[in-house]
């Protein structure tokens, strides 16, 4: 009431002052009264469910009002208000390292090649030497003799593996699915009909390679059936893997290159090979021979197998259309010291670690004789992980050194929930391994019977020859195939949300998570207990 007194008085002296003018208007008083008590129902509805008490904080800038609003905008003020900072992604690896990669094993690869050209050489000039000046000397007609009747049958064994090479890769990329299953049971049919046709040579070299054929076809019969709940996924795999293969022109030229620069290479081998029999210690001086071609062809092999890797790799990481030249000279220039280095310890490795489940296969009570299985298992495990045939994917996307790529490779698979024991129990590497063997034995049926009919007493050798290169050039050929799917599972574990990829390998993982589609065990001898007497 003060208030409005105080408000009155300066108009009453205007209304004076204001005299002989119009009458001032008539003020009335507005009386607003507040309650402080709410009405009875808001009254009993606090009194159930009473409201926390207002908190006023100082953290964060006040949201000015707008000039829409009709506020003023003032920035906060400086001291109280940061914004927040955004973390810059990882920079993504270079693609194009242009590093020689793991030098020193390619220097000594290198050093090899021309002790193995030199060697190579001086063994087929003999031999012509022999022939050609001294023509009726005992060495030159056992040279002419083996040039006239060995050799003949071996390069036909070779030729043949040409064929069957490019067939094989053929058929795994037209008919995947079926493919799978065929390899398996024909590698078990093909060298137990050979191993049987080589027994019924009747002579004790023929009749011992008979029997190890035999035995390993039952091995593989045995194998086949152990991964039976595996093929289906496998094959899946193989249909999805090999796809991107059609989208690069010329992606099997590098194969082809490898199995043409192998086929001329085995030819003046196996003169070499007539030329060391007369030779100062033949059987030391042919071994290392053997030795030399196993490891050539292997590099011959892992090199179309960086060049697709590369290639596939790419378009999967990148969705870059690469070029097959470019990989290619990748492949024989800076990851060539890698590739040299894998083909020397992966077969090792591998087959070390085979030989460490076989003989977990076998333990039982004998301690003494089995008490180290889990120990050698245990530790071709652990070299596994820096070793291993994935690391060649990322030595052709990143050009990384192979041990650090097997490293890495290992390491997106351990982040991956379950991915490291779908990589481990996959049996991609096994199929082609099947491949080259059952080749193999093909080239021995041919090569073989070829050999009886002529000169019977060159059975067994030539039978062993025509097996070791029908092998090794099936196996340069089935590169692309593997490479294929070796760069879908690695680049699936590297890049999960891709959409090049489908569910094959999600659906997988799910299944293994859940327990509908565990991965068979490793099967093992039961335990015998022997009750207390």
């Amino acid at each position: 009431m003060g208030a409005a007194a105080d408000n009155a008085a300066p108009r009453q002296g205007e209304a004076e002052r204001g005299a002989g003018r119009a009458p001032a208007p008539e003020v009335r008083e507005v009386k607003v009264v507040v309650v402080d008590e709410p009405p009875p129902a808001v009254a009993r509805l606090q009194a159930q469910r009473p409201l926390a008490p207002l908190q006023v904080t100082t953290q964060a800038a006040p949201t000015p009002m707008t000039v829409a609003s009709g506020g003023v905008d003032q920035p906060p003020p400086a001291a109280n208000y940061q914004p927040a900072m955004r973390t810059p992604p990882p920079p993504l690896a270079s693609l194009n390292s242009r590093v020689y990669t793991n030098q020193i094993s390619l220097c000594l690869f290198l050093v090899h090649l021309a002790a193995a050209g030199l060697a190579v050489g001086f063994f087929v000039y003999r031999a012509v030497k022999d022939i050609v000046q001294h023509p009726r000397s005992r060495n030159a007609r056992r040279e002419e003799s083996l040039l006239r009747q060995w050799l003949p049958p071996v390069e036909g064994a070779v030729a043949l593996s040409i064929v069957l090479a490019f067939a094989w890769q053929k058929a795994v990329r037209a008919w995947p699915r079926a493919m799978v299953r065929v390899i398996l049971w024909s590698g078990f049919g093909v060298t137990l009909a050979v191993g049987a046709l080589l027994m019924c040579f009747s002579m004790p070299a023929t009749v011992g390679l008979g029997v190890a054929m035999v035995v390993f076809s039952i091995g593989t019969g045995l194998y086949a059936c152990w991964v039976t709940r595996r093929v289906g996924f496998t094959a899946r795999v193989f249909e999805k893997a090999v796809q991107p293969v059609d989208k690069f022109r010329g992606l099997n030229g590098p194969a082809y290159l490898m199995v043409a620069a192998g086929f001329v290479w085995i030819s003046v081998w196996c003169v070499a090979v007539i030329g060391a029999v007369n030779f100062r210690f033949p059987g030391l001086t042919i071994l290392a021979l053997v030795v030399s071609l196993a490891w050539t062809a292997e590099v011959m092999r892992n090199v179309a197998n960086l060049t697709a890797s590369r290639v596939i790799a790419l378009y999967y990481l990148r969705g870059m259309q690469s070029s097959v030249q470019f990989s290619f000279q990748r492949a024989l220039s800076y990851n060539l010291g890698s590739a040299c280095l894998g083909s020397l310890f992966v077969p090792t490795i591998e087959a070390l670690r085979i030989l460490a489940r076989g003989l977990n296969l076998l333990e039982g009570e004998d301690e003494f004789m089995f008490s180290c299985a889990h120990c050698c298992l245990n530790v071709m495990n652990a070299v596994f992980e820096y070793g291993n045939s994935w690391a060649f994917v990322h030595i052709a996307a990143y050009g990384r050194g192979f041990v650090q790529a097997s490293r890495s490779t290992w390491l997106q698979f351990e982040r991956l929930p379950g991915m490291a024991a779908l990589a481990d129990a996959d049996i991609t590497s096994s199929v082609c391994f099947l491949t080259g063997v059952t080749s193999g034995a093909l080239c021995v049926a041919l090569a073989g019977s070829w050999t009886f009919v002529t000169h019977r007493h060159y059975t067994a050798t030539v039978s062993l020859m025509a097996f070791y290169v029908g092998y090794l050039m099936t196996r340069i050929g089935m590169a692309l195939p593997q490479a294929c799917v070796g760069c879908y599972f690695v680049c699936y574990a590297e890049n999960p949300t891709s959409r090049l990829f489908d569910k094959t390998i999600p659906d997988r993982l799910s299944k293994m998570q859940e327990g509908q589609e565990a991965l068979a065990p490793t099967p093992r001898f039961p335990h015998q207990h022997v009750g207390a007497a």
